[in-house]
């Protein structure tokens, strides 16, 4: 029983990070409380499993959402939307890069490790696959998922609301519904990756001549792209990247691609997933076969302590007034997703104030002992793309719990009221975009009216 619980609780976590909303992981229930699988939906060439509408129902429970038929009926509803946008990007030609959707499967594969406990190896007994298994069914999904996000963006990135509609959606929400806000915090950060330095970025190029020679001589390909190569598909493909077109991946790697001569293998060249070296397999127009090795360069210590040194010089001046945060992590910072916002970490609605709830816990155990107004030593860390970098954190203020109010939460409301705009447009774009693409949905949904 306790191997069981273990299998269920891993395979909602691996759910739950692989998600946005309720898009769900695919991988086969086979514990206590799941039925059978079998393909519930078909949308053109991607499927829905009934695995997936049921995960997507479980996560829906954990979170307290009420049990009914509608809610499945819902999360169904999205499913096939999803499903609908990879198969209409797929139509017009919105591509990802693999090596793309290969970085943030190994991300993702990282969270896991880290949410979980697990090493790989007990991960590996508890879900009764290989890593590579894994690695495998994440890059597929994550494929389809950053397909549909694109898909998403194009369709509605053009939507704006205008302030009296923010008010309208507010005054018609009853008093009795209205959110209440636990806690929420003020936090900003400035955050510095640490540049590799010449000589390191020198060392990497040593390592993949060293391997380009090694080849050269007439070693394995696939032996040392599974020993020494980065790139997280190397375990299952030895580095052999297939047929893909123009676009298809990062622009120095295409270029090397379209350069060099069929059957040669490249010097060490260098794109923003590290370095690499390159063999053309075949070329035929605008597309071309490949295989490479992919090595990053580390910063070394003294390289961090350089970026330590920056914001520690960077963060007198704040202190003294110099400069304001908000423009410091405009003009510094390196994280993209906070310097467009002074600095600042939003929630999921782009507010400003942040429910403890939804802190990072590193951040939020730092806070903890810091006063409001106060920022904090660098701190050396790494950020969501593995990279090792530094940063200060800036404790704006606490706010208490409240009710929603325009005033106080104005950015959370016109997020909220923006949103349900972007579902009505998804709707119509729903209604007429199924015209364009076979739909097949299990006759024991028909009661959800998805398609009516």
């Amino acid at each position: 029983m306790k191997t069981q619980s273990n299998r269920r609780i891993l395979r909602f976590l691996i759910g739950s990070l692989l998600l946005l909303g309720v898009w769900q992981s695919s991988f086969s229930q086979e514990t206590k409380g799941f039925v059978a699988d079998k393909i519930i939906g078909k949308i053109d060439n991607y499927i829905i499993l009934r695995s997936e509408l049921e995960g997507a129902y479980q996560n829906y429970l954990a979170n307290g959402g009420p049990a009914s038929e509608e809610a499945k009926c819902g999360l169904f509803n999205q499913l096939v939307v999803q499903k609908l946008l990879v198969a209409k990007a797929e139509i017009d030609s919105v591509l990802v890069t693999d090596l793309e959707v290969d970085n943030n499967a190994q991300q993702r594969m990282a969270m896991i490790l880290q949410n979980s406990g697990n090493s790989p190896e007990q991960l590996e007994r508890v879900y009764g696959k290989t890593m590579e298994q894994i690695q495998l069914e994440l890059h597929d999904q994550i494929r389809e998922q950053m397909l549909g996000n694109q898909m998403q963006h194009r369709i509605t990135k053009d939507l704006s609301i205008t302030p009296a509609e923010v008010k309208r959606f507010f005054s018609k929400i009853p008093l009795d519904s209205l959110p209440f806000y636990s806690a929420d915090v003020e936090v900003g950060e400035i955050v510095k990756v640490a540049k590799v330095s010449e000589s390191q970025e020198k060392e990497t190029r040593r390592k993949l001549s060293e391997l380009r020679d090694r080849l050269l001589a007439g070693e394995d390909w696939h032996e040392l792209a599974r020993k020494y190569s980065e790139d997280p598909s190397a375990q299952q493909n030895g580095g052999e990247m297939n047929y893909v077109g123009r676009g298809a991946m990062v622009p120095e790697y295409e270029a090397t691609a379209f350069r060099i001569k069929k059957g040669e293998i490249s010097q060490p060249f260098k794109s923003a997933f590290g370095f690499h070296i390159m063999q053309l397999l075949d070329r035929r127009g605008n597309e071309y076969n490949s295989r490479h090795i992919l090595i990053s360069a580390t910063p070394s210590k003294d390289d961090i302590d350089r970026a330590e040194k920056f914001l520690d010089s960077l963060r007198r001046k704040i202190v003294k007034d110099s400069i304001k945060f908000e423009k410091a992590a405009k003009d510094f910072s390196d994280d993209q997703k906070t310097k467009g916002h002074g600095g600042f970490f939003t929630d999921q609605e782009g507010s400003l104030k942040v429910s403890i709830k939804e802190l990072d816990p590193v951040v939020y155990f730092t806070i903890d002992s810091m006063k409001e107004g106060t920022i904090s030593r660098p701190i050396v860390y790494r950020t969501d793309d593995l990279k090792n970098a530094v940063r200060i954190l800036y404790f704006k203020k606490r706010l208490s719990p409240h009710q929603a109010s325009l005033k106080e939460d104005w950015s959370r409301i016109q997020s909220a009221a923006l949103a349900q705009k972007k579902d009505k447009m998804l709707e119509k774009w729903f209604t007429k975009a199924r015209q364009d693409v076979f739909i097949k949905l299990d006759p024991a949904y028909k009661t959800c009216k998805i398609l009516e």
